[in-house]
């Protein structure tokens, strides 16, 4: 059954990796995409694919790290469809250096701003018309959100806080009809870890893990399309991360262990 035909749904993050397939997932139900990321022509390639298999894009431009422009998202996807149904909060950067490595700290606040904040932003202005509809709320952490990870402490931290805010959120919208999923992939082949910032707060260029190993982004979306249409209260994608949650209230330092290696090994 095409749970999301005709639903109108925004996707942040949508110009490649796990929001560009996800979108295009969704497309062959036929929805509503309203595709928005930063890169306007990696958005209408994307949007391209999305109108081949059926479904309908709208490309909004947006910085989900300038509150202005989630506020814009927002108003131009209400000007053109008239209600939201679903939103994807899937946009996100992260680093890889070891903190003490460090010598600038202004990605710190670049991430939190838009993993941790962007997030904040499109909800905020989108809640009031997922009410109207009794939509869903998507929030794509990660498994650094469930248990710290080195290389990526302030990567961790963003996602932390976004587990954090939508966890309180779903308490809060009990009522409401409006559902909150927690998507928590593991390592998926995607362009996040060439652009990932180093040490020295340049973008790396290339990515640290043997992408050839990780999940593929096809692969994820498939299962968080199931997730959100199931309304679930949460999606951990691989078997490592749900044993990790059981073995942590036993054993958290070999959890520690698994995170250390996992990165040491790049897989």
């Amino acid at each position: 059954m095409d749970t999301f035909q005709d639903q109108v749904i925004i996707v942040t993050g949508a110009s490649s990796g796990i929001g560009r397939s996800l979108a295009i997932r969704l497309a062959e139900q036929k929805a509503n995409i309203v595709l928005a990321a930063r890169d306007e022509s990696a958005l209408h390639e994307v949007a391209n694919h999305c109108s081949e298999v059926g479904g309908n894009p709208f490309v909004i431009p947006t910085d989900v790290g300038e509150q202005e422009q989630c506020q814009h998202l927002v108003e131009k996807t209400l000007e053109t469809f008239g209600h939201i149904d679903v939103l994807v909060n899937n946009a996100g950067i992260t680093m890889w250096a070891y903190f003490d490595k460090m010598q600038d700290l202004s990605p710190f606040e670049d991430i939190m701003r838009v993993n941790y904040l962007g997030a904040v932003y499109c909800t905020h202005y989108a809640l009031p018309y997922l009410k109207q509809t009794k939509g869903r709320l998507v929030a794509v952490s990660s498994l650094a959100g469930l248990n710290g990870v080195p290389t990526r402490s302030g990567y961790a931290a963003s996602k932390h806080a976004m587990v954090g805010f939508f966890e309180s959120l779903r308490i809060e919208l009990a009522d409401t009809g409006v559902t909150t999923t927690m998507i928590y992939p593991g390592f998926v082949a995607t362009e996040i870890r060439k652009r990932a910032v180093g040490e020295d707060g340049q973008s790396l260029g290339e990515s640290p893990i043997h992408e050839d190993q990780a999940m593929s982004p096809e692969v994820a979306a498939e299962k968080m399309v199931e997730s959100i249409a199931n309304r679930d209260r949460e999606l951990v994608m691989t078997l490592r991360g749900k044993v990790g949650r059981w073995v942590k209230l036993v054993a958290p330092g070999l959890v520690d262990k698994i995170a250390r290696d996992a990165i040491e090994q790049g897989r």
